[in-house]
């Protein structure tokens, strides 16, 4: 491995010594090639804080790596992952500007994708929805986003993806990667061309596999995909198909505290390997004896745990003009998830069995949804009018399946368990997005004026299938006028300046791991009636630079965050108790914001930025008596570094193409009162390759190149009020993998 990491520095090291304009909005952007094939477009005549990066570069990354984890280099984004291609969903956590992924809207060609948390119950991750490949467009606004997002919970950012247009010729791309820990990532994709000679009319089908061993531990991670997307030109208007169908089965690796990582190492990991030694320790635990060495708690590792997701997610939309003046849009889609959440546990035994047993988090996602707007143009006024409705039939459930034998494990990990002996609690949950927006877009010289709103509707009802203590009933979120106004101004053809305001609420989400219905019946009872849902404003403001070998911006942002929500969990996360909804007060942020990239010419370009962000709680948490639960007034926010800052060469020329990156993030706090945290760190990704001959590319990748070895992601289980908890993982050592492309 050192030779090969030694290879890859020379190499690095020879390139660097060797010798767009922001897009349309919607699915037409990702057909549109970046103008000037900048790195990263910086949203000219935006009224907010918007980048863009495109297809060529999220190619320069080792294949199958996450959509989210590309976006980590843009001002303000902290993402984190524990495996090398931040694919690995339990540990996946994005955050801009201080709030969390369940805090940002994400959406698909406008498809909502819900809110990215792990039990995610409203959507699905990117990494199941698109493979890599065939992403086109990425959209990052830092603030709330725009008017339009599909979401009801962005009271930060706003991610949009959005999926490139089938090619015009027909052929086929291939491409086929092999590496650390037996990684195989292959894939394919088979484009039809223009049918009938049409222009515009085409399609596309593909297929993607990513396997690999975890990099400690025993277990394995794999995902198939396939997509398919199909377009029509039918006169004036246009007609978009698509189908995804993913199969995600992973097996996940410990969550570890500070504690655990000194006294037991960084490679520290569950005991997969080793069931009789589970068996061991668990009988230990019921029978109050030691437990085997180096156990010092039943919760240093399990025997094994897993996530495994199934998808099915279609679409199809038109866009046709009405008049030269009118355009309308209108699309449709259906989303099904099944899910299982497994965790070999010592806390529950099998009767007649094994001292532990199997439990699991069960999800069966099935809902429908429709959006669209109608655009006109009124003089200097580009008027839009534009609505989403969405069902959402949500059920979960918690459930225990036997180990008969004590030898050896009777269940597969990796397989979607059946026939529980025990069934703990079962809910169907019932939700009901509406939500509008207007927006008026004036067009004044050099200037550029946004006015809208938005607002929504969101109803919860909880129903149980199997009785539990969980609550059941109805709650709504409603807020009908959230306003956005913003501005940008050309200066001159160099320099543009632009800010703005926006209001957001977010909806209360449905289950009982999480939102208002996890907890008891007299707590729903008492909180359903005056829970308010979280708000937030924000102010930013910017000046944009474009033009010659330099294009950049600085911005600031103030945020007012309030009505936060919390929920309090108690002891281990695999135990599940319920948590403690509560409103626990306000949050202010303040930030800079600065990015830039340098064309240095032979093919050399430089990408920097750099965020300061300082978010801090602004009140106490106390319970309905007013004792103290936890001092948290004038403390940091968990996980909000105050300081990111991203490099990044690029190389491309006839022959050889290459990056270098590193990716910096100061300390981050994972207790509420500040007392428990993780060091700062910077990790360092490269990639070369070569143009072998006409339509033939090998690339070799390596990620966290200096094999540094570091806490990847805060949170996995939670934050707690003070001290130090199980919610880290573990970041990947450095990885090495080499991919041969081919397009006929």
């Amino acid at each position: 491995m050192r030779s090969t990491c030694a290879v890859l520095l020379a190499a690095s090291s020879l390139f660097v010594l060797s010798n767009s304009a922001l897009a349309q909005n919607g699915e037409a952007a990702a057909e549109t090639a970046a103008l000037d094939e900048e790195i990263v477009v910086f949203g000219s005549g935006q009224t907010r804080q918007v980048q863009e990066l495109d297809a060529a570069d999220i190619a320069l990354l080792a294949p199958g790596t996450s959509p989210l984890k590309s976006i980590e280099k843009l001002p303000s984004v902290n993402f984190q992952s524990a495996d090398a291609f931040g694919a690995y969903e339990w540990s996946q956590r994005l955050s801009i500007r201080g709030f969390n992924q369940n805090q940002l809207g994400f959406t698909l060609d406008g498809i909502p994708l819900g809110d990215h948390s792990y039990g995610n119950v409203n959507g699905l991750h990117v990494n199941r929805a698109i493979s890599p490949e065939n992403l086109g467009l990425t959209r990052v606004s830092q603030g709330s986003g725009g008017l339009g997002t599909q979401a009801t919970n962005n009271l930060g950012g706003t991610v949009e993806f959005f999926s490139r247009a089938p090619a015009p010729d027909f052929g086929m791309d291939v491409s086929g990667s092999y590496g650390t820990e037996n990684t195989i990532r292959a894939f394919a994709r088979l484009e039809s061309g223009e049918i009938g000679g049409a222009e515009g009319t085409g399609a596309y089908i593909s297929y993607g596999y990513l396997g690999m061993d975890k990099w400690k531990g025993v277990g394995k991670q794999r995902h198939h995909m396939l997509n398919a997307k199909a377009v029509a030109a039918l006169g004036d208007a246009r007609v978009t198909a698509t189908l995804s169908v993913s199969d995600r089965r992973e097996n996940d690796y410990q969550d570890m505290s500070s504690t655990m990582i000194d006294r037991l190492g960084y490679d520290w990991d569950n005991i997969s390997g080793d069931y009789r030694l589970a068996v061991r320790v668990a009988d230990a635990y019921w029978a109050e004896q030691p437990l085997p060495a180096p156990f010092a708690t039943i919760d240093d590792a399990y025997f094994n745990a897993a996530g495994l997701r199934k998808d099915y997610l279609a679409a199809v939309g038109v866009e046709a003009p009405v008049s030269e003046a009118v355009t309308v849009a209108l699309k449709g889609y259906w989303h099904n998830n099944e899910g299982q959440g497994l965790w070999y546990t010592p806390y529950v035994q099998t009767p007649g069995g094994a001292p532990l047993s199997i439990r699991t988090t069960e999800y069966d996602i099935d809902r429908k949804g429709l959006f669209g707007s109608i655009t006109g143009e009124i003089g200097f006024n580009e008027i839009t009018v534009g609505g989403w409705y969405e069902k959402n039939d949500f059920q979960q459930a918690r459930r225990f399946y036997g180990l008969t034998d004590r030898l050896s494990p009777s269940r597969n990990s990796l397989k979607f368990q059946k026939d529980p002996f025990f069934t703990q609690w079962e809910s169907d949950f019932d939700t009901e997005t509406m939500q509008y927006h207007v927006e008026d877009r004036i067009t004044l010289g050099a200037a550029t004026i946004t006015l809208g709103w938005k607002g929504f509707k969101v109803t919860n009802e909880a129903t149980p299938i199997v009785a539990s203590a969980f609550a059941q009933g109805k709650i709504k979120a409603e807020d009908w006028f959230q306003p956005h106004a913003g501005f940008a101004y050309e200066i001159n053809d160099y320099v543009e300046m632009f800010g703005g305001f926006t209001q957001v609420a977010r909806a209360f989400t449905a289950s009982s791991t999480g939102g208002p219905f996890g907890t008891t019946q007299a707590g729903f009872d008492a909180i359903k009636g005056n829970l308010k849902p979280e708000e937030s404003d924000t102010y930013e403001a910017g000046i944009r630079f474009r033009g010659g070998s330099f294009n950049g911006v600085v911005g600031g942002y103030y945020v007012n965050f309030r009505n936060r929500l919390l929920g309090f969990s108690t002891g281990a996360g695999i135990i599940g108790n319920p948590a403690v909804l509560q409103n626990v007060g306000s949050v202010r942020s303040y930030g800079l914001e600065a990015a830039g990239e340098v064309k240095l010419g032979a093919g050399f370009k430089v990408f920097a930025s750099y965020s300061y962000n300082d978010s801090t709680y602004r009140d106490d948490v106390v319970d309905a008596a007013g004792t103290l639960i936890a001092a948290t007034d004038g403390k940091t926010t968990v996980d909000s570094p105050k300081h990111l800052a991203k490099g990044e060469l690029s190389y491309d020329g006839e022959l050889f193409f290459g990056r270098i990156g590193v990716n910096y993030m100061s300390k981050r706090y994972y207790s509420y009162e500040n007392d428990a945290s993780v060091g700062g760190r910077a990790i360092v990704d490269a990639s070369i390759g070569w143009r072998i001959a006409e339509g033939y590319e090998l690339q070799v990748s390596a990620v966290n190149l200096l094999d540094k070895k570091y806490v990847s992601t805060v949170g996995t289980n939670g934050f707690s009020n003070r001290g130090d908890s199980q919610t880290l993982m573990i970041g990947a050592p450095r990885q090495v993998f080499a991919t041969l492309k081919a397009a006929f």
